[in-house]
């Protein structure tokens, strides 16, 4: 009796230590580390001939190309209806919990919400289109506090509206107007009251959700503009370095990847990657290689164990690239590009003809393992997988999907 007392103590103190973990930590974009890896373990090695076996789906989310974050056993997403943009919440099962409207949103060109939300303790934060800042309750979507880019900071938003999930550290919350004056912007995320801003060279928004660089010395805001890749000092504003990184649309989706003291950098449209060593302060960055092959446009890449993995963009190839020297280890055809994640050693691939696939995570040579076809859904096949628990999470426009991989 008295082993079973200790038992549920220590189930209760780890359970409050969580609570308490996930009240300081804000979620992230492409995973628990902003890089698209998940640390799941004892995931499937490969799927059954008919893919992965689909749990559930949810047909009602509306229109748009944002990923779920999952916080305490629920799902947030957003979605459009109409004009309108709505965080829909559901529970581990796919049911709707709850959904609240936000504001409106971008129903030009590939209309629908393109900003996952971001969740910090008992407040969440979403981004429009059209360039509305909103705090609003976790618990029930009720609007704390609003900013808008464009009417405040005189923010430019690009060409297919503001994407951008926000990087929060403490009580500041990141923002990138862009345009004259106020290129990136620090808010009380709790008030919304302005902390700082800062101009580089006047330039635009570019699509890209920020990266949180913790060293030593300080930390590094990460992110792209339209023309640059920029570091900024969270303290204060202060712009550490730029350096040159434009392609021909000033697309610029992919957030940096970081390892050992040095950013990967890389987008589509004839541009491509570069590798920038960090001095031990942040306070510059130097080139130790570039590529012009994984040129990702809008699906990112990730690192496992010292190689990046990815699809190119004029490069209509699956890749690997050796961190360390810039070398491309192979090639692979035969697969739309894409979007892709890791966990367990495996990396998953979506592509935008709607493939969903596994392969293992090797430099030696490209390995698929399986793969089967997303034919729920509407639009394009753009948003992020994302991996929780034992599931797979892919939306596909209106639907949300939970395949069983484990």
């Amino acid at each position: 009796m008295q082993k079973m007392r200790n038992k549920s103590i220590l189930a209760i103190c780890l359970l409050m230590s969580a609570l308490a973990l996930h009240a300081q930590n804000p979620t992230l974009w492409r995973g628990p580390h902003g890089n698209g890896t998940y640390d799941e373990t004892g995931l499937l090695k490969s799927w059954p001939a008919e893919g992965p076996a689909l749990l559930w789906s949810f047909d009602q989310l509306g229109t748009g190309f944002s990923s779920p974050v999952v916080v305490d056993w629920k799902i947030y997403i957003s979605g459009t209806e109409g004009d309108t943009g709505y965080i829909y919440v559901l529970d581990n099962g796919g049911k709707l919990l709850w959904k609240a409207p936000y504001g409106k949103e971008f129903v030009e060109s590939y209309p629908g919400s393109r900003s996952t939300p971001v969740i910090m303790g008992d407040l969440m934060y979403q981004c429009t289109g059209l360039g509305e800042v909103i705090c609003l309750d976790a618990s029930k979507g009720t609007v704390k506090w609003k900013k808008d880019m464009a009417k405040e900071y005189g923010g430019k938003a690009p060409q297919w509206a503001y994407n951008e999930t926000f990087a929060i550290e403490g009580d500041k919350i990141f923002i990138t107007p862009g345009g004259p004056g106020h290129t990136i912007v620090a808010l009380n995320r709790k008030t919304g009251a302005q902390i700082w801003s800062t101009n580089i060279k006047n330039d635009i928004s570019a699509y890209c959700s920020p990266l949180l660089v913790k060293l030593a010395a300080r930390t590094l805001l990460v992110t792209h503009i339209a023309s640059d890749v920029v570091g900024v000092d969270t303290n204060t504003g202060k712009v550490l370095w730029t350096y040159p990184h434009p392609n021909q649309w000033s697309v610029q989706a992919n957030t940096p990847i970081y390892h050992d003291g040095a950013l990967f950098c890389f987008s589509g449209y004839g541009q491509g990657g570069v590798k920038l060593k960090l001095s031990p302060d942040g306070s510059s960055v130097k080139a130790e290689w570039k590529t012009t092959e994984l040129d990702n446009r809008i699906g990112g890449a990730v690192l496992v164990n010292g190689y990046l993995y990815g699809s190119g963009d004029k490069n209509r190839f699956w890749m690997c690239v050796d961190w360390n020297t810039g070398e491309t280890k192979y090639k692979a055809s035969g697969l739309a590009n894409g979007t892709i994640i890791t966990a367990d050693g495996m990396l998953y691939g979506y592509t935008e003809r709607g493939e969903l696939f596994l392969a293992k995570a090797d430099p030696s040579a490209w390995k698929l393992i399986s793969q089967t076809k997303v034919t729920l859904g509407t639009a394009q096949h753009w948003a992020h997988p994302v991996v929780s628990g034992e599931k797979l999470l892919v939306r596909h426009g209106n639907v949300l999907m939970a395949y069983k991989i484990k």
